[in-house]
């Protein structure tokens, strides 16, 4: 099914039959995956709908069947330009009316996709919360003849996580629907739809009061994950971290996976160290140029090289089947993170196996596992006092530009003055401070680090651990998976 046939279809309301038609010509499978049905006939109905799905569920088909089958744009918010390109490179393909806007296009090629957009030639843009809430698409988009039919937060954790801190935009975009609403005609509808594959009950209700979601439908599944073996192992020295981790890949020879590290550095590092042991490898991280991130993407896919020693950003929407492992270096600081990058790993249902390399609980001989902790809240204090400060000196009313011009951590100042409800956007670029600053705030995020520390240090079934903090519990008597290194121990 290609554009045109596509444009004479949402002339007119679809059927059902006609939708499952529609899904079996573009994507080729007999049928939907429940709950992918239901979120289909959520979205065409535009209804606000917040999706939690775990990896590999055939999340994005969810929102680009409703888009492209409705005449008007769906504009798909995206965390990061290597996630855009894979999703719009399979529906190009496709011949399916895609597009994206990203701060690494040629001038021309944006202008082209602004033409597309404004000349309504296109059914999905996407683009992240900083290029949407950026004058020249912004201007365009609130232009009265542009239809725009949805909102799609993708990968909706990243507002959890980054929106406090170096992704403040995030924190913006619940006034972006009553804003566009304000210059379109009569009777418009604009549903707003938030998927993520890791969002426990504190970050779904964060997701729904940032974007200001209307009694939405919400879907959830389990993340558990029958074939997904989970370990931990506790270490006591830098190089016993090493030689856990060099034993544990080499147990999987010539199988795909990942390793994941926290920082550039050590991406850098650990990769060199590796390559002096022959493997075929490669660091990834934000520092490389997307010439050189996509080289890597490829290379991993087409098993050039059998791992990346990457940070969080990697595999975040490729779809390898085959990784046969994950590994990590550091744990996460946050739950939500290690659930995400897990995922990477035995997609097409085949045992695969993840490992956490971990401090020993008094971390004397290692201590890189609290420093790090000890750093992240730090720094999140460190921010809180500076947005305090800051918020003493700006006016009750501002706008977002003048105060990121005055100030260096503006921004991010606003962005957690509105997590502490001491301020709203009365549009996605002016704010009003409502509540006099206090010198003292809750750090929300910092409380969201702590089920990670008992995660690793857990007896419990590691699943039966993680379906209980992400709100899923058993209907009776206690979950034991059976496969993970605490119930192999027990055994």
């Amino acid at each position: 099914m290609n554009s045109r046939n596509l444009k004479s279809q949402a002339d007119k309301p679809q059927s059902w039959e006609e939708v499952r038609t529609a899904f079996q010509k573009i994507w080729g499978y007999q049928d939907f995956r429940p709950p992918q049905g239901e979120i289909v006939r959520s979205l065409l109905a535009r209804q606000d709908t917040l999706i939690v799905l775990p990896t590999g569920g055939g999340k994005s088909i969810c929102f680009q069947l409703p888009a492209l089958l409705q005449m008007g744009l769906t504009l798909v918010v995206s965390p990061l330009v290597a996630l855009m390109e894979n999703q719009v490179q399979e529906l190009r393909q496709r011949d399916l009316p895609a597009a994206l806007l990203h701060s690494e296009l040629s001038r021309s090629e944006r202008k082209q996709t602004l033409q597309a957009m404004e000349q309504q030639q296109l059914r999905l843009l996407y683009l992240s919360p900083e290029t949407l809430l950026s004058p020249p698409v912004w201007q365009r988009l609130r232009q009265p003849t542009v239809q725009v039919n949805g909102l799609i937060l993708d990968e909706a954790h990243c507002l959890v996580q980054w929106g406090e801190t170096f992704r403040p935009a995030y924190r913006r975009l619940g006034a972006v629907r009553p804003a566009l609403l304000e210059t379109k005609p009569m009777g418009t509808e604009i549903a707003i739809a938030a998927f993520t594959a890791t969002a426990d009950p504190q970050a779904q209700k964060t997701i729904r009061q940032v974007l200001q979601l209307r009694q939405p439908r919400i879907f959830r599944l389990s993340p558990y994950r029958p074939n997904l073996n989970l370990r931990v192992q506790q270490i006591c020295t830098p190089r016993s971290r090493r030689q856990g981790l060099l034993h544990f890949i080499r147990s999987h020879s010539e199988q795909a996976g990942l390793v994941y590290v926290r920082s550039r550095n050590d991406s850098e590092e650990l990769s060199e160290w590796f390559q002096k042991k022959e493997f075929r490898t490669a660091a990834y991280h934000a520092g490389l140029s997307p010439e050189e991130r996509r080289a890597i993407e490829a290379d991993w896919l087409n098993n050039t090289i059998q791992f990346a020693v990457c940070t969080s950003a990697f595999g975040m929407g490729i779809n390898k089947p085959d990784v046969r492992w994950v590994g990590h270096f550091h744990a996460p600081l946050l739950l939500s993170e290690y659930v995400q990058e897990i995922g990477r790993a035995g997609r097409d249902g085949d045992a695969a196996e993840a490992l956490m390399m971990a401090s020993e609980p008094t971390g004397w001989l290692d201590p890189a596992d609290r420093q790090r902790q000890q750093f992240f809240e730090k720094k999140l204090r460190s921010q809180q006092r500076t947005a305090q400060q800051l918020a003493r000196k700006l006016p009750r009313q501002g706008d977002i530009e003048t105060v990121s011009r005055q100030f260096r951590d503006g921004a991010i100042a606003l962005a957690l003055l509105h997590s502490a409800r001491q301020l709203r956007w009365t549009d996605p670029f002016h704010y009003q401070i409502q509540n006099a600053p206090s010198r003292q705030q809750p750090l929300a995020r910092t409380s969201a680090a702590k089920p990670m520390y008992e995660f690793v240090h857990t007896s419990q079934c590691r699943w039966e651990f993680l379906l209980h903090r992400f709100g899923f519990r058993p209907q009776s008597g206690s979950f034991q998976c059976g496969h993970c290194d605490n119930c192999l121990r027990g055994r």
